[in-house]
């Protein structure tokens, strides 16, 4: 990625001197369907580029912004310039500016197999072509000229020439079509990041969402080949539920026309907001039976999205040390609009449990940064999109809600949208408006939990007299910085009938290393203190010692699932902190899961206890534990209701803890049907979870794995098969697959990261230990040589984690003490590795110590 980066100054620079009035895009996609692939260099396609700008000092020099293989010609304010002289690869120089200026540039732009870009894919299925692009946060410059920072903003006129049966979408309505071309309305102002085009044979759905004198066309689609599992009503209901709720509350029209939602292939996100024609990874079709957590985790990101067209498209930062002013707020607003507006009313349960997870990890990491982050370029940004810019920051709105109520809150969202309309902000735009409507002191609240990192962790302290009376309950606070919380604390009891049941609660502003909460005093003893009750505010909970042993016999018995669930992410960041060893959360687990009525907490503890086995437990311990894991799993897959969602999440855990002979050959007998369980159902889906962990212990082989293809030739079947490929336990296996993603660029990202993913089984350590070395010889390369989203899977997915020894941290610090000079992006991502290896050795060692 040389010569493809830009700074924050160089962008202020430009954004004082430059104004934008308009860009006119015109793409010619013929060459997408082309049977035969060039001699030379990638396939291209043609992109003419008109953009109207003007600037603030006449005879001033500046640059565009594009990545294309060649440029045909260059032309300003209808003088000619040498494109060889003028353009070096990623940016034109543009000298002798005027106050007025006309630029028009005609390139050949390369088709992406990153997802970065204009994406081609081609559907092993039916050997159809289809496309759509990527932008964020700058790969716009890969499809177009243009001035790629998001405070530049300006309409936009799409045109569009096609094969013959294709259709075609960008973010403005098809306003005209002649022959193959299709020309789209201008775009209200938008940044370069949020534009969009979609062109393939894709099956398409439409529906419409109107409320009083606002309509607003809908439309969905996907592949031909998904197009028999596509339930696209759904979607439509919960994008109509969306836009009541949004509407509503935000008291301001939706702004940009039409709303088409694009399912599309290969995609390395889960969705994006590309305003008028949002994209999402196909993977949101679900071809198999899933469970309701499937359901909700979709219906928060569509909802995650239709927010952002607000925060993010109609208001968008001025840079993206402010990413989190859209992104915080929509993530807030997915788990507040299905709790709000559709039927998943328990998604603060997920939010809890599942999403905040991401955000403890991300907040104690080396890399860790206030929300409001220092981003000096476009690398940085990149690896940004993190769980503190969008977990942390959707749990930080979720206490600022608590703090200034909620009413207010709205309100200052409602005037921010106003005052800032098709502008750019930045965090004291917002604070300004918040401070005005709740009357509250934003500067120190921003001060508290925006610009300071780190996650606080909370302990009740509970003192009782001879009665059995609480006299005083106190929560002590600890962290690099305390923080004022305000905070429910929650005392439980446990009933006769092994129920844990809430008889007191009581909110408390906490700040300060000792709070003590008053109003508890004179209660009776509790079984378990939870503080942080109703997840009002961003902290680690911690128990005290009766709240732990009551835990540790009665967890299951947590009548209130957000209750539970909380307890359970407790539990979790007390194992990943070296405070309780991996075989007590495991005991929890197998003690307790099987009660669990929320199956997305089940699926989480579900990949939580695989983490502990295969990272965290002792190694001496590791083949003993994974057994007793196994067998817990087969219990509870047995006695799970038939056909449930229950059943299938057991399902689908008992096959990746499969760790005996006996399991494999159960898993074999469900494949060909000569073993059965009571209304599972296995389908293809569950058939491919099934052969993963079959072929990484060589109970199949390649042949097996061929006719599965077979069974499946589909895009999903081919990753799959190229996953299991990639997870035999041969060294000849592993150098392949080493050469597919380290030494070739043939593959497309999503075959990178299955192949990775393949590659890496906690059961091969010994034939994976080879790569250990010579990880630290190739990534330095392979980030300069590779695109950004290419060089993270390799860079994070074939770091030597499960070489888990002192010598794999001796190492790390010796590459980084070695390159210091390296890329501060790469710097970042060994570093964050180096840092879950330490966490993960220090864990181990606690769990050594327990025996």
């Amino acid at each position: 990625m040389p010569g493809e980066n830009l700074s924050r100054d160089e962008a202020h620079v430009r954004a004082e001197l430059l104004s934008v009035d308009g860009y006119e895009v015109v793409l010619d996609l013929m060459s997408a369907v082309d049977e035969a692939e060039p001699a030379d260099g990638p396939r291209t396609f043609r992109s003419v580029t008109t953009v109207r700008f003007r600037a603030a000092t006449p005879g001033a020099s500046s640059f565009a912004d594009l990545i294309a293989p060649s440029v045909n010609s260059v032309t300003l304010n209808g003088r000619r310039l040498d494109p060889g002289s003028v353009f070096d690869g990623t940016r034109i120089a543009l000298d002798g500016l005027a106050a007025e200026n006309v630029l028009v540039v005609d390139a050949n732009c390369a088709y992406s197999r990153t997802g970065e870009g204009m994406h081609r894919f081609v559907d092993p299925q039916d050997g159809e072509v289809y496309l759509y692009t990527q932008y964020e946060p700058a790969d716009a410059r890969r499809v177009y000229a243009n001035f790629e920072q998001p405070d530049l903003k300006a309409p936009y006129r799409f045109e569009v020439t096609a094969p013959e049966g294709w259709q075609v979408w960008s973010n403005g309505v098809e306003e005209s079509r002649e022959g193959l071309t299709r020309r789209f309305a201008e775009t209200a102002p938008i940044s370069t990041y949020i534009t969009c085009v979609v062109a393939g044979p894709y099956h398409y759905v439409t529906d419409t969402y109107t409320r009083g004198d606002l309509t607003i066309p809908l439309g969905a689609m996907c592949r031909k080949g998904l197009a028999e599992h596509f339930d696209a009503d759904d979607v439509f209901l919960v994008t109509k539920q969306g836009f009541d709720l949004f509407h509503e509350i935000f008291d301001y029209p939706y702004p940009f026309g039409k709303y088409d939602q694009a399912f599309v292939p290969e995609y390395n996100l889960g969705a994006m907001e590309n305003p008028g024609m949002v994209t999402f990874r196909e993977e949101y079709i679900f071809r198999g039976k899933v469970t309701q957590a499937s359901y909700e985790r979709r219906a928060n990101v569509i909802l995650h999205e239709m927010a952002h067209m607000w925060f993010g498209d109609l208001v968008t930062m001025k840079w993206w040390d402010d990413l989190w002013l859209k992104e915080s707020f929509a993530d807030f607003m997915g788990s507040f609009g299905l709790v709000e507006a559709t039927r998943f009313d328990q998604a603060w349960v997920t939010f809890a449990n599942s999403r905040k997870a991401w955000a403890y990890r991300a907040d104690q990491l080396p890399s860790t940064h206030p929300i409001t982050a220092d981003i000096r370029d476009l690398e940085d940004a990149k690896l940004n999109f993190d769980g503190i810019t969008y977990a942390k920051g959707a749990a930080v709105l979720k206490q600022l809600v608590a703090y200034v109520g909620r009413e207010a809150f709205l309100e200052g969202a409602r005037r921010y949208f106003k005052a800032h309309a098709y502008g750019n902000t930045t965090l004291d735009d917002l604070l300004s408006v918040l401070g005005e409507v709740s009357g509250r002191d934003m500067a120190e609240w921003s001060r508290a939990w925006l610009q300071t990192a780190g996650v606080n962790a909370l302990t009740p302290v509970v003192t009782c007299d001879a009665g059995g009376r609480v006299t005083e309950l106190a929560v002590l606070q600890e962290g690099d910085e305390p923080r004022p919380h305000r905070v429910a604390v929650g005392l439980y009891r446990l009933e006769t009938d092994g129920a844990l049941v809430r008889y007191a609660r009581a909110e408390a502003d906490v700040a300060g290393t000792r709070t003590v909460v008053a109003e508890l005093a004179g209660s009776e003893r509790p079984d378990l203190v939870l503080v942080n009750d109703e997840d009002l505010t961003y902290c680690k909970i911690r128990f005290d010692e009766v709240s732990l042993a009551t835990l540790r016999s009665h967890l299951g018995g947590l009548t209130d699932p957000l209750a539970r669930a909380l307890c359970w992410s407790a539990l979790w960041n007390l194992t990943r902190d070296g405070l309780m060893p991996a075989r007590d959360f495991l005991a929890l687990l197998l003690a307790h899961a099987g009660r669990e009525t929320d199956v997305g907490v089940l699926q989480m503890l579900h990949v939580q206890a695989l983490t502990s086995v295969n990272r965290y437990t002792a190694p001496e311990l590791r083949e003993r534990r994974g057994r007793e894991l196994a067998a817990g799993a087969l219990r509870e897959l047995r006695l799970a209701e038939p056909g449930s969602e229950h059943q299938l999440t057991w399902a689908r855990f008992f096959a990746a803890s499969a760790a005996t002979e006996g399991d494999h050959q159960l898993l074999l007998g469900l494949l060909d049907g000569s073993a059965r369980i009571d209304g599972l159902e296995v389908d293809q889906e569950l058939r491919w979870d099934f052969l993963l962990p079959l072929t990484a212990h060589g109970s199949v082989d390649e042949a097996v794995l061929g006719a599965e293809l077979v069974r499946d030739d589909t895009a999903s079947g081919k990753q799959h098969q190229v996953r299991c490929l990639a997870a035999r336990p041969s060294a000849a296996v592993k150098d392949q697959a080493w050469a597919a993603t380290v030494e070739s660029d043939a593959l497309s990202n999503a075959l990178v990261e299955a192949t990775i993913s393949g590659m890496q089984q906690s059961s091969q350590r010994d034939l994976l230990a080879a790569y250990a070395d010579r990880y630290f010889e190739v990534i330095e390369r392979v980030w300069a040589d590779r695109s950004i989203q290419i060089g993270i899977h390799v860079v994070r997915g074939l770091y030597p984690s499960l070489q888990d020894s002192p010598a794999t941290v001796a190492a790390t610090d010796a590459w980084l003490t070695s390159h210091p000079d390296a890329a501060p992006a790469l710097r970042r991502l060994v570093l964050e590795s180096l840092d879950d290896l330490a966490r993960a050795l220090r864990a181990q060692g606690c769990d050594a110590a327990a025996g």
